[in-house]
């Protein structure tokens, strides 16, 4: 009876958090565009099915992958052996990233608009390498305890350095791709990872030592992929004119051999967690799950939560998204593109499952310091202002390289001033917004505004909108750490 509750309790917390997105949608389709779309029916029935996946979704979570991930963690932190700890990383990292979705989406537009120069393999591997080898250094810093914020301003110091000698044609691919490997099922389980590493080991604190590993599997694939396209286009034949244009392809009729296709590929992007998980908890530790029915449920829930919300978001959000892109750049000048970006960017990180979860366990690792719904109204006002600066710099032709350096000198600033508790959350929080939700939408809006401005490249100018939205939440977050303690620290002076 709990369970159900609980359900009922996400499936309507899950509604609420998607009526921002049907406030943008109405909005712009009565106000601006002044139509009502053909299948208006199928949306709602779409998004529905949106709230219906991700309280299943959160749901499983809870039953399998937050009590499992943790329950490892203490389980080897108990058995003091760190190659083991490295190891279980290394393998959680790679399983979750190797057969993320929207990583094999975003891989394959990019070779086919670079026409074969970019191997969608060959850079799925690179990344997944990339954020298993970056997982196993994170936990490595919370076993012996280094600060966060070491890490992460040597990264993106090599980030901006390798950015600035990167070719144009994969600086924007390089960012996106850091982004999409963070996803709905990746964040909560390195989440629960280094949560409950550093809730095991004495004199370590949840809070500011077991947030950071996501922020590192952001960071990692971005220099390993800018390295790519160098040796990619770093030779006398360059790609002088990549395709102008990309397909865009609509939302098919769901029949019952679809449902079972699309189902199996939800399995398959579950499969590696799940046999990395079994793997070392039956073969190295040689023990069995705690309560094997109660995860086994947690985990076909998880499937199908995330079946029913890839289902929703095709049959509610993607139709109207393309089709209102589209409208709105046929329209005199560019105002309503920039205020559609900014209310998408918003709404769509309200909405994002993983944000929710994550901000969840801030809350409970904080114990009262910070409130989740504060935390996930920053993260997607920064992922707003960031989207809608990234739409100017495509609008504009504004080069890749001086948008991306500028904004993660900012973020290196801020990391210097903000408080240490902030910290690994804040670049976190950065990751947790590029996930199912955001991500297709993003990526279509960038790709369908360079393949519609004339001089645009859509290989140069069409990629990079994730980054913009990973970057500003960053931002957004330590800011308001930083005026919070400013005002904290004012009103013990003056007492």
């Amino acid at each position: 009876m709990s369970v159900l509750k609980s359900f009922i309790q996400a499936f309507m917390h899950a509604l609420k958090n998607l009526f921002p997105i049907i406030l943008v949608v109405v909005v712009f389709q009565g106000l601006v565009l002044r139509q009502i779309p053909d299948n208006t029916l199928a949306m709602a029935l779409g998004l529905l099915v949106v709230a219906l996946g991700v309280a299943l979704f959160l749901q499983g979570l809870e039953l399998s992958i937050f009590p499992v991930g943790k329950s490892l963690a203490n389980q080897f932190s108990r058995r003091g052996s760190v190659p083991i700890l490295l190891a279980f990383g290394f393998a959680i990292g790679f399983s979750a990233v190797i057969a993320e979705p929207a990583l094999i989406a975003v891989a394959q537009q990019a070779q086919e608009i670079s026409a074969g120069r970019i191997d969608a393999f060959r850079l799925r591997l690179l990344i997944a390498v990339s954020v298993g080898l970056v997982t196993a250094l994170g936990v490595f810093r919370t076993i012996f305890g280094f600060p966060l914020h070491w890490f992460m301003i040597v990264g993106y110091i090599t980030v901006v350095i390798i950015t600035w000698f990167a070719p144009a044609e994969i600086v924007g691919l390089a960012y996106d791709s850091g982004g999409v490997t963070t996803n709905i099922v990746t964040v909560p389980l390195i989440a629960a990872l280094g949560i409950g590493l550093a809730g095991s080991i004495r004199g370590r604190n949840p809070l500011i030592d077991g947030f950071g590993l996501v922020a590192l599997a952001v960071m990692v694939p971005m220099i390993s992929v800018q390295l790519y396209g160098i040796m990619v286009f770093g030779d006398d034949n360059p790609v002088t004119a990549p395709l102008t244009t990309a397909p865009v392809i609509a939302p098919e009729p769901i029949g019952f051999f679809k449902v079972l296709l699309e189902l199996g590929s939800m399995i398959r992007d579950v499969l590696p967690i799940i046999v990395t998980i079994l793997f070392f908890q039956y073969l190295v530790l040689r023990k069995g799950l705690p309560n094997p029915p109660r995860t086994l449920l947690g985990f076909t829930l998880v499937i199908l939560g995330l079946y029913a919300f890839v289902i929703g978001l095709k049959l509610g959000l993607f139709p109207i998204g393309t089709a209102m892109a589209e409208q709105l750049i046929g329209l005199d000048g560019f105002l309503f593109v920039y205020l559609f970006a900014f209310a998408i960017g918003f709404a769509t990180t309200m909405a994002e499952p993983a944000l929710i979860a994550i901000g969840r366990q801030a809350e409970e690792a904080a114990a009262g310091q910070l409130n989740g719904n504060v935390i996930r109204v920053l993260v997607a006002l920064g992922v707003a202002v960031g989207i809608t600066i990234g739409v100017h710099r495509i609008i504009t032709g504004g080069s890749m390289h001086y948008f991306i350096i500028s904004g993660y000198a900012l973020v290196i600033l801020l990391t210097f001033l903000a408080p240490r508790f902030i910290v690994a959350l804040a670049y976190d929080l950065g990751g947790v917004t590029t996930s199912e939700v955001t991500v297709p939408l993003v990526t279509a809006l960038g790709i369908g505004l360079a393949s519609n401005i004339e001089g645009r490249n859509v290989l140069m100018d069409g990629f990079g909108l994730i980054a913009f939205a990973s970057i500003f939440p960053i931002v957004t977050v330590m800011s308001y750490a930083i005026a919070v303690q400013w005002l904290i620290t004012r009103r013990e002076v003056e007492s």
